[in-house]
């Protein structure tokens, strides 16, 4: 579990760093962009941000369980 929850958290950086920076490899995806069309931009952005913290909670929950 304690690399689970490392990798969840690793995750978790990296999906916010794409929502706040959106590089253009990344953002310009055809997965992105079909979320994009149905959202819109920010909702997109905030469904990333959602599943970011989604993601770093279990990360940390895994950590803590693995530690504790």
């Amino acid at each position: 579990m304690l690399y689970l929850g490392i990798g969840l958290i690793v995750y978790a950086l990296l999906v916010f760093w794409i929502t706040i920076a959106k590089p253009g490899k990344i953002w310009n995806m055809g997965k992105i962009q079909g979320f994009v069309s149905i959202l819109g931009d920010l909702g997109t952005r905030i469904f990333f941000a959602v599943w970011g913290v989604a993601a770093l909670g279990f990360g940390i929950y895994f950590l803590l369980k693995e530690l504790a």
